[in-house]
């Protein structure tokens, strides 16, 4: 049996692997290989929290090749150099891995798959993130969508659902070539471990995963319309790091959910297939406009009047010390978990774009180093929705009230209770907005910001005049 390298990259599983799949399928001993080169992403390297997450993904992935008799190599140098060496050191006639999207990533994959075939290697990529691929969805002008709706709508009309594979039961040691490097040598891990408390709300790797969409699915999918919002409930998927990292496919969530599909359900998935769509769209957005992770997509903003970045008013938000607690819930919740509810997202995001007119990018770059979800396509689209800057925008005109969100989303303070236990004492109505009546909290929770950073009536105001001066409308 001749040898194959597979090559791992953001697809950490072995069920639904169409590299690993091609490489049986053609009758090759895979090789498993995973090579950690951040410095070839460019500008937008892995964040901290989630190389921790990497780490316990890669772990699982070993622990899973383990028992099917194989193993994973780990590397840390540069890939082209690694793929080509370790092809001749084990023999190996081909290397299958599967695609990535983000704009250094597809620049250098697509030179070295040119420097593989040269050496006479079989070179084959596949599609092992999406349902389509980001230039298979096309306008009637054979352009890139920049609406979400009409994006869903014509990807609906081609989507067919890779079929499902289970994991191999088992697969050859190769014992060829070069055995590569303990994991714990590539440093993911924080130190100190300031990442510790996440592990309570997380199992990386594909067991995590499958037990994350079981739990979903049997649970909060029945109510996903109406609970999605509500981040004092349990009422998402919290499938979004096991996507990212691909330790499940989109078309194994898919497949399992549509076989539930009942008329009581069917709304229901419809709602969770959308964000699917969501994420097919951001990621249709970045490889047609690959300079949006640094610039506007709108280029009317481009003379827009962000203000300057005081230190002191970013740490505030940053560590949750606004003095507006859904805003602090939520940047604490992310800190503690290295996740942040989505609602949640776009109302801190919206108080750091609108309320303190901070650029977007200074929010894209910290959720980037504290998200285990970090996803580049993901976070800026997101970032792109909150700031109005980017495709199927919110309007910046139209800014977060996130006192009125917090009544709407947290109507009995739980969740800015569980995060801002400072505010414990309060009546529940006045942990909305501590600051309208300051002798109580002062006297209930000393501790705590006296006002907001930036008054909320003031920033809106300042937000709408700014928009003004490059010709928006208002409101």
């Amino acid at each position: 049996m001749a040898n194959a390298i597979v090559w791992f990259r953001n697809d950490l599983r072995l069920a639904d692997n169409p590299a690993l799949q091609a490489a049986l399928d053609a009758g090759y001993a895979p090789i498993p290989v995973y090579i950690h080169a951040p410095e070839e992403e460019g500008a937008w390297a892995p964040g901290a929290a989630a190389e921790a997450w990497r780490h316990r993904s890669l772990a699982a992935l070993d622990a899973d090749l383990r028992k099917r008799g194989s193993r994973l190599r780990i590397f840390h140098s540069p890939s082209q150099q690694t793929l080509q060496t370790l092809a001749a050191a084990c023999d190996a006639e081909a290397v299958f891995w599967n695609r990535r999207y983000e704009p250094a990533i597809e620049k250098r994959d697509t030179a070295i798959k040119s420097a593989l075939k040269h050496q006479g290697l079989r070179a084959e990529s596949h599609n092992g993130a999406l349902l389509l691929e980001p230039w298979q969805v096309a306008t009637k002008q054979g352009g890139p969508y920049k609406v979400f709706t009409p994006f869903w709508r014509a990807a609906g009309a081609i989507l067919h659902l890779q079929m499902l594979h289970d994991a191999p039961v088992a697969l050859p040691d190769v014992d060829d070539g070069p055995q590569g490097l303990p994991l714990d040598a590539l440093k993911l891990l924080p130190s100190p471990a300031w990442d510790a408390g996440f592990w309570e709300h997380w199992q990386p790797g594909e067991a995590g995963a499958r037990a994350a969409l079981d739990v979903f699915a049997e649970g909060a999918l029945r109510d996903y319309r109406s609970e999605r919002d509500r981040p004092d409930h349990a009422g998402t998927s919290r499938l979004s790091p096991h996507l990212h990292f691909g330790e499940i496919a989109p078309w194994r969530i898919a497949t399992v959910l549509l076989s539930l599909r009942t008329p009581r359900l069917a709304e229901e998935i419809d709602g969770y297939l959308r964000q699917l769509g969501w994420r097919e769209f951001a990621h249709h957005l970045l490889h047609h406009f690959p300079q949006t992770t640094e610039q506007n997509l709108n280029p009317r903003f481009a003379d827009f009047g962000w203000a300057k970045v005081s230190p002191f008013m970013r740490d505030a938000w940053r560590h949750g010390r606004t003095g507006v607690p859904i805003v602090d819930a939520g940047m604490r919740e992310l800190w503690h978990t290295g996740w942040m509810h989505n609602r949640v997202r776009m109302i801190v995001g919206s108080y750091l774009c609108k309320h303190m007119r901070y650029h977007w990018r200074e929010g894209a770059r910290w959720f980037w180093d504290t998200l285990v979800d970090a996803d580049l396509a993901n976070n800026t689209l997101g970032w792109q929705w909150i700031g109005g800057t980017g495709a199927d925008a919110a309007p910046y005109f139209r800014v977060f009230n996130p006192v009125t969100q917090a009544e709407k989303f947290d109507p009995d303070a739980t969740y800015i209770t569980r995060w801002v236990p400072e505010l414990a004492k309060l009546p529940p109505k006045l942990r909305f907005a501590p600051w309208t009546d300051p002798s109580t909290l002062a006297r209930l929770a000393p501790d705590y910001p006296r006002q907001p950073i930036v008054d909320l009536a003031r920033g809106r105001l300042a937000a709408l005049d700014a928009y003004r001066r490059i010709g928006g409308d208002g409101e």
